[in-house]
């Protein structure tokens, strides 16, 4: 029978998997895996692969700071987002760095995209460098990755949704949640028809699924979408928009838009179409971003708190560092539909 037992090398949360484990593992000396890890070339195939194995099952990554003492602190946190340039996180960064700078702490920053592969890299590539802890967008990780950062055995927080079984702690909000809120509101306005511009980020096609499903089982009628592969842009809102019009979107339709962006960017193509907003088109956003009170008109938008986010983010690492036994795993910030005049 086989023994399908936990590895302790892949459940324990404590030092973190040594390089001589790794030669155990791989029947080899810890000199052998160093020489394996720092010039592959002088090792044999045969025996590169089984240390290849062995890191692979234990997520083990390699110490970048040459001669650190295992006790040692960095000081340093890293923070993983898909977008640096996005104000979104840009904002939930700003107030999570001013917490951790004024207690010492400095953040090393990296851009994922929407890839897990890509995220999975830039955490092997941070906890090479020894952090004490780490910020992840979302709830939703490569098992290369969660293996990584168990073994790292370093306080995590996801930020920008919520999940009971987060790595460590999480702090965001429900994505469906805000899709059913939205279609609500939408039905409650009167909008007989209804239609999405969505990006494609998973927590964004959540809110188009859950905004879907809710709208149609309210009022039976089909919900129309726009669907994109790339980060939201003012242009792609605009392509959006052109497209739902050129499938005869009805006048008087609603359209829910996955960021203020595309919104802004409907907006545009709305007024280049001499149409009127919201009687011929009413629009929502997401995010409530700066300029969301000063389009014309003023945008409609479902608001997150992004600095109550970030602050509560560094808040909760900083909890895990002083070992505080009431430190709670999830913290729903919450949402709440902001209504202007574009809905």
């Amino acid at each position: 029978m086989t023994d399908k037992s936990p590895d302790p090398l892949q459940t324990r949360r404590g030092g973190g998997v040594t390089m001589a484990e790794i030669g155990r593992l791989a029947g080899v000396s810890q000199v052998t895996v160093s020489r394996a890890l720092s010039t592959p070339d002088k090792v044999s195939p045969e025996t590169l692969e089984r240390i290849r194995n062995a890191i692979e099952r234990t997520g083990y990554v390699p110490n970048a700071v040459a001669g650190a003492l295992a006790s040692s602190k960095s000081r340093l946190i890293a923070a993983l987002v898909p977008s640096v340039t996005n104000i979104v996180y840009a904002s939930v960064l700003h107030a999570f760095s001013e917490i951790m700078w004024d207690r010492g702490y400095q953040i090393m920053l990296s851009e994922t995209g929407l890839e897990l592969d890509r995220e999975e890299k830039a955490i092997a590539t941070h906890l090479s460098r020894r952090p004490d802890a780490m910020l992840l967008t979302g709830v939703r990780h490569s098992a290369g990755s969660r293996r990584m950062l168990h073994n790292a055995g370093i306080p995590v927080v996801e930020i920008w949704d919520v999940t009971d079984t987060p790595i460590d702690c999480c702090v965001g909000f429900s994505h469906k949640e805000a899709g059913r809120v939205a279609a609500d509101f939408a039905v409650g306005a009167g909008y007989a028809h209804a239609a999405t511009i969505t990006a494609g980020d998973e927590r964004a096609i959540c809110r188009r699924d859950a905004f879907a499903h809710r709208y149609e089982r309210l009022t039976g009628t089909k919900v129309q979408a726009a669907d994109f592969a790339a980060h939201a842009t003012l242009g792609l809102g605009r392509e959006g928009l052109a497209q739902l019009l050129d499938r005869n979107l009805p006048r008087g339709s609603v359209i829910f838009c996955s960021s203020d962006q595309f919104a802004q960017g409907a907006l545009v193509e709305a007024t280049a179409r001499g149409l009127c907003v919201p009687q011929d088109i009413a629009i929502i956003g997401f995010g409530d971003q700066e300029f969301a009170a000063s389009t014309v008109p003023a945008l409609t938008t479902v608001r997150i708190d992004r600095q109550i986010l970030g602050q509560t983010a560094a808040n909760a690492l900083l909890a895990r560092f002083a070992a505080s036994p009431e430190t709670a795993m999830v913290h729903d910030i919450g949402f709440e539909i902001v209504r202007r005049q574009s809905a």
